[in-house]
């Protein structure tokens, strides 16, 4: 792998890490009876969105933040399998197709918060953008007409 690439790899494995980490606050928040650290009034309120309908699995008692915990697990895994010389076609295309599943869910949890909820939640703004950094970086890095989408 070269130095570019493994730097590029490292990025995305840290990008995954903090969404891990913002994931892993965001469900101990909605089981436990820890204060949330965000605006609770106006357009930024954290406290809406994730009290919402919409803060769980289709109805469930699972928090979507779950979801995202896997999410960025899987993200970070992928990268970390790729600088650990495991890169292969296959294994580079999983990372685009992952991650394109990543912007596509936010977009839509995007729009229920602004048009459905009309509130922002920063922590969710957060994952959200670790998201579409990952997005942004697989993509930019493909090279087409090269194995593996690499060089």
């Amino acid at each position: 792998m070269a130095g570019r690439d493994r730097l590029v790899g490292a990025a995305v494995a840290a990008v995954g890490l903090a969404g891990v980490a913002v994931s892993i606050y965001l469900t101990f928040v909605h089981y436990s009876a820890a204060p949330l650290v965000c605006s609770t009034s106006g357009a930024i309120d954290c406290e809406r969105v994730l009290t919402s309908a919409f803060a769980v699995i289709g109805g469930s008692a699972l928090p979507t933040s779950a979801a995202g915990i896997v999410w960025f697990t899987v993200s970070a895994g992928l990268a970390i399998a790729q600088l650990a010389g495991r890169g292969s076609p296959l294994l580079s295309r999983a990372q685009l197709a992952w991650s394109a599943l990543g912007l596509a869910t936010v977009i839509g949890l995007v729009f229920i918060e602004i048009v459905m909820l009309g509130a922002v939640c920063l922590w969710c703004t957060v994952a959200h953008a670790l998201v579409l950094i990952t997005f942004l970086v697989v993509i930019t890095t493909r090279r087409p007409g090269v194995e593996g989408g690499r060089a």
